[in-house]
C-alpha cells in the first residue's frame, strides 16, 4: 500500500506539485503584502484619498514602527539565526545533496533579501516622515516582484536539472 502511494505521489521536492504551489503562494503573498499592508489598500488610498489614505498612513506607520522596533531590539540575533539557518540549509542541501533542504533554501534565501529590502524601505519611509510614501511602496513592491521572478526562474532551472539528473521521467 505504501509503495503504491509513494509511486502515485512523488515525495521529492522539485517534482512535487505541492512544492510549486507553495512557491507560487509564497511569492504571490510577498508581493501583495508590502510592508505588511495589502497592496489593494495602497491603490485604493491613491485613487480615493480621504479615509482610505488615512487608514493606509496609519497601517504603514504601525508596521514601519513595528519592523524598526524588532530590528533595534533583536536585529543582530535575527541576522545571526537566519545566517545559521541558511548556511545549514545550503550545506545540507548542496554539499550533502538533500533535495528538501535545497528546496527550502531556494525559497528562504530570496525571502531574506526581501526582508532586507523591507527594512530599508521602512527606514526610508520613517526618515521621510511619510513624504513620497506611495512611490516608496510601489518601488518596494516592484523590487519584491523582481526578486520573486528571479527566484522562481532559478528554482525552476535548478528543479529541472535535478529532475533530469535523477530521472524523473
Amino acid at each position: 500500500m505504501y509503495q503504491m502511494v509513494f509511486e502515485l505521489i512523488d515525495m521529492r521536492s522539485f517534482s512535487n506539485l505541492w512544492y510549486w504551489i507553495v512557491l507560487a503562494v509564497v511569492w504571490s503573498s510577498a508581493s501583495h503584502w508590502v510592508l505588511g499592508v495589502p497592496y489593494d489598500m495602497v491603490i485604493r488610498a491613491r485613487r480615493h484619498g480621504g479615509d482610505a489614505e488615512a487608514d493606509l498612513r496609519d497601517m504603514v506607520r504601525i508596521n514601519v514602527n513595528r519592523l524598526q522596533f524588532m530590528v533595534r531590539r533583536s536585529g543582530l540575533w535575527m541576522l545571526g539565526l537566519s545566517c545559521f539557518f541558511l548556511t545549514s540549509l545550503g550545506i545540507i542541501g548542496f554539499v550533502y545533496a538533500v533535495e528538501f533542504a535545497q528546496a527550502v533554501f531556494l525559497i528562504a534565501l530570496p525571502l531574506n533579501g526581501v526582508l532586507a529590502l523591507s527594512i530599508r524601505t521602512a527606514r526610508r519611509i520613517r526618515a521621510a516622515d511619510g513624504v513620497g510614501m506611495y512611490n516608496m511602496l510601489v518601488r518596494h513592491r516592484v523590487a519584491t516582484q523582481i526578486v520573486g521572478m528571479v527566484s522562481i526562474f532559478v528554482t525552476a532551472f535548478w528543479g529541472m536539472l535535478q529532475n533530469m539528473a535523477l530521472g524523473a521521467f
